[in-house]
């Protein structure tokens, strides 16, 4: 017993942590590209930034429960010097999850228990700006 109980607890921890970082994953999957609909094709304020922090918030919200970090950046898929550089063209935006598995920082008398790995996923999502609702 003193053996295995030991064993079975980390095993028990690490199939917890794979199954929450596989629910999470799921679920960004799913959330991700309609919030890149509904709020990155056509964002409040100037567009750029707003819509980054639009996405990223939304993403936050729907994300709840989750103890996740979100990072969205946005690419323009326009060549400099083409003359969709003056009308704008496709964006890609990149949401990034990050998970850190639970226990993270537990130390008990001077010796690290926290798992040192940290779990990132990407769902990219390109839309077209001129077409609402259509993902390429």
């Amino acid at each position: 017993m003193a053996v295995t109980a030991p064993v079975l607890i980390v095993l028990a921890l690490i199939v917890f942590n794979t199954m929450s970082f596989a629910s999470a994953v799921a679920r960004f999957d799913r959330v991700a590209p309609d919030i890149v609909l509904a709020h990155g094709v056509s964002p409040e304020g100037d567009g750029g930034m707003a819509a980054v922090d639009a996405v990223e918030s939304h993403l936050g919200d729907a994300m709840e429960g989750y103890d996740l970090e979100i990072e969205v950046t946005c690419e323009d898929a326009v060549a400099d010097g083409s003359m969709l550089s003056l009308v704008g063209g496709l964006r890609t935006y990149r949401c990034t999850m990050r998970y850190v598995p639970w226990p993270s920082g537990l130390s008990i008398a001077g010796v690290d228990l926290g798992a040192p790995a940290l779990l990132s996923h990407e769902r990219s999502v390109t839309v077209d700006p001129w077409r609402p609702g259509a993902v390429m």
